[in-house]
């Protein structure tokens, strides 16, 4: 049983919806942020990444930076750039990229249903990631970004979604990266009522992505737990924002890896090592190789690509995440051959999103002659669910889900 709330939510006036919303804080830096938002007064990432508005040299993690989020958030209230809703609602927010849509509902969700693990998981949080977040909810006293949740497709649900989108959409904007965004506002109590009911027969949530943002404004809402001993569960700390999408809408693209050098060996030495657990061949195609199915892998290496696949008997684990592709490429090549031993610290790894091309591949091993780079088939959501469900972890970097949400189409206060 899954609890999902209406709540009234901050959000941009609709002239200026497209002006507001920004790329999610943790896919750019400071400096590409400061970049982005120059000539933009009603950027959000004036709130998100504050530090642009402060000296260079103020210390990311400085308290003066959440203050300034804060402060660049208030104002931005009080200037009517942004609005807060005068009833609890429910939001409908479609993302359109390469001509495929996602569909999710934008509620809040509920910390105890991620303390007991109705909420799943499926990567490790870093304190320092976490404790930025928890000052930036803390002094914010708001969620500025959401937590994208997936959950097993119902049919109830959709059909409620699909009719109310035949309604005025509020927000509709492509932004500068081709990804059309609309948005959808559910006023009705009735039908409100009818979706966090069909919620409370979904099994699970499953985090996509936002881990870092959910373990924070959970444990916001847990300090506030303690600062307020009598509190009766229904204040809106108890919540957090959260997108709602049902998984046969999502999208799982390729998470790819370079590695800086070969570990010391030749290159026929490599190969030779290679070919004991993976069948090599060299790829003849113009183009970069893109692996067509899970167990196989494209390799660029001395300026040609070559096609891996795994060999029969390599691995006989049932367990889900030893069945990964990252996986079994972790165990099999980057850590025995390439002495990637923890893909989380060493430094001579790197990872790279599909959304930059394969042609990124190329560039990063062309910079350095002994580098090689892997493409690789993409994890299902299938794969994500069963390791959640099995309550692991999957290994770092094995998920890019693209398009991104925007922050700032949507702000819940937590009192």
């Amino acid at each position: 049983m899954a609890i999902l709330r209406a709540f009234k939510a901050i959000r941009p006036r609709r002239d200026l919806a497209d002006k507001v919303a920004q790329l999610p804080y943790d896919v750019m830096s400071s400096e590409e942020a400061k970049e982005m938002a120059k000539d933009n007064i009603y950027s959000f990432l004036h709130v998100d990444k504050a530090e642009i508005d402060l000296d260079e040299n103020v210390d990311l993690y400085d308290r003066k930076v959440y203050e300034k989020a804060n402060e660049n958030l208030n104002k931005m209230i009080d200037n009517n750039i942004l609005i807060q809703d005068k009833k609890n609602n429910l939001y409908i927010y479609r993302l359109t990229m390469d001509g495929k849509s996602q569909t999710g509902i934008v509620g809040c969700t509920s910390i105890d249903d991620y303390l007991n693990n109705r909420i799943k998981k499926h990567e490790y949080t870093r304190k320092d990631k976490e404790q930025d977040r928890i000052n930036h909810v803390d002094i914010c006293d708001a969620n500025t970004g959401p937590i994208f949740l997936t959950y097993k497709y119902d049919d109830k649900i959709n059909d409620i979604v699909n009719i109310w989108m035949k309604k005025e959409v509020v927000y509709d904007f492509t932004a500068d990266d081709g990804v059309r965004h609309e948005v959808w506002v559910i006023d009705d109590d009735k039908t409100i009522k009818s979706i966090c009911n069909l919620f409370k027969n979904v099994d699970s949530l499953y985090i996509a992505d936002g881990h870092h943002r959910a373990a924070s404004a959970v444990k916001v809402g847990i300090k506030r737990r303690r600062e307020n001993p009598n509190y009766s569960g229904d204040e809106e700390f108890n919540f957090f924002l959260s997108v709602l999408f049902p998984h046969s809408d999502l999208r799982i693209i390729d998470y790819n890896r370079v590695v800086r050098d070969l570990n010391g060996l030749s290159t026929e030495e490599y190969l030779f090592k290679v070919s004991k657990k993976f069948d090599v061949e060299v790829y003849e195609g113009k183009e970069a190789y893109r692996p067509f199915r899970k167990g196989t892998y494209g390799m660029y290496l001395g300026g040609r690509w070559y096609k891996l696949a795994v060999k029969e008997g390599t691995y006989n684990s049932d367990d889900p995440v030893d069945k990964l592709d990252v996986s079994i490429l972790q165990d099999n090549l980057l850590a025995p051959i390439l002495g990637i031993d923890d893909p989380r610290t060493n430094d001579r790894i790197s990872f790279v999103g599909g959304i930059r091309g394969l042609g990124e591949l190329e560039k990063r091993v062309r910079q350095n002659d002994m580098g090689v780079a892997f493409s690789m088939y993409p994890t299902t959501l299938e794969e994500l669910m069963n390791i959640a469900d099995a309550g692991k972890v999957m290994p770092p970097k094995s998920t890019w889900f693209e398009p991104k949400l925007r922050s700032g189409l949507f702000i819940h206060k937590l009192k």
